[in-house]
């Protein structure tokens, strides 16, 4: 049998780069996409100093024709595709009375829309393969969470997306993986949009008590050989789906009271 290969969408940090290692450790050829064309040279050369096989593309998976483009390189580079790790994401941090709605449109185009049309491009070949469909959601895409009502949207139409597609896929064979990191540290806050649409360019929250980046890509790695339909990361992040689902009223207070910590008009 060849060489498994893998695309991560949003590669170049964070989840998706350490994705992008674990899988190459374990054997995988590696593709990657990002906008960023520094970052996605860097997370090249570390993929190259590994000695892993891989394919950099530059690539906004928020365009259809970007998105297939990157499917269409990765099945040319390496033959065919076994896994689809949809990561690229954008986050927020602004009440919606405050936040320009082009911002929740952004998040939407790049979180949801981002995964379709990766997925549509991809889907023949992970149909040739009886491959595996993997969705980086989060918990928002479970709770809503204040002060994210763009990103929890966007995850809330991930995760519905992803479970209608993995009924779909059941007779093909084809596995959908709907994994759910609670707070990671990662880049995605510090490049978190604000009311305006600019970057964050800061975290809130104390990222030295959270879990590594490394450490979901071990667990999406362990989840994918498994064929899981779904993966919930984190003590909070479980407790947080399970009250919800229970007790949501509690919850209400419980999240907003949580929010309140990082400051702001919460």
């Amino acid at each position: 049998m060849s060489q498994k290969t893998v695309l991560i969408t949003g590669g170049t940090s964070g989840i998706g780069r350490a994705c992008a290692l674990a899988f190459g450790r374990a054997g995988y050829a590696v593709a990657v996409t990002g906008r960023d064309a520094a970052r996605l040279a860097d997370t090249a050369g570390a993929l190259a100093a590994a000695g892993i096989a891989h394919l950099a593309v530059q690539a906004d998976v928020g365009d259809a024709a970007a998105a297939a483009r990157a499917v269409a390189d990765t099945v040319a580079r390496f033959g065919g595709l076994d896994v689809l790790i949809n990561n690229a994401g954008l986050s927020m941090r602004a009440k919606f009375a405050d936040v320009d709605v082009k911002v929740l449109e952004q998040l939407m185009q790049t979180n949801f829309f981002g995964t379709v049309y990766t997925t549509k491009a991809a889907l023949p070949h992970l149909l040739a393969r009886k491959g595996t469909v993997v969705g980086i959601s989060s918990i928002a895409g479970f709770r809503g969470l204040p002060g994210r009502t763009g990103y929890s949207a966007s995850k809330f139409a991930m995760n519905g997306f992803l479970e209608a597609l993995r009924t779909e896929l059941l007779p093909a064979g084809v596995n959908v993986l709907t994994a759910a990191p609670g707070f990671t540290a990662s880049n995605i806050r510090h490049a978190a949009l604000v009311a305006n649409g600019e970057p964050q360019h800061d975290t809130p929250r104390d990222e030295g008590q959270m879990m590594s980046s490394e450490e979901v890509a071990a667990h999406v790695l362990r989840a994918v050989a498994q064929r899981r339909r779904t993966l919930v990361l984190t003590g909070q992040g479980k407790l947080t789906v399970f009250l919800n689902k229970w007790l949501p009223g509690l919850m209400d207070k419980l999240v907003l009271a949580n929010f309140r910590k990082e400051g702001g008009d919460f």
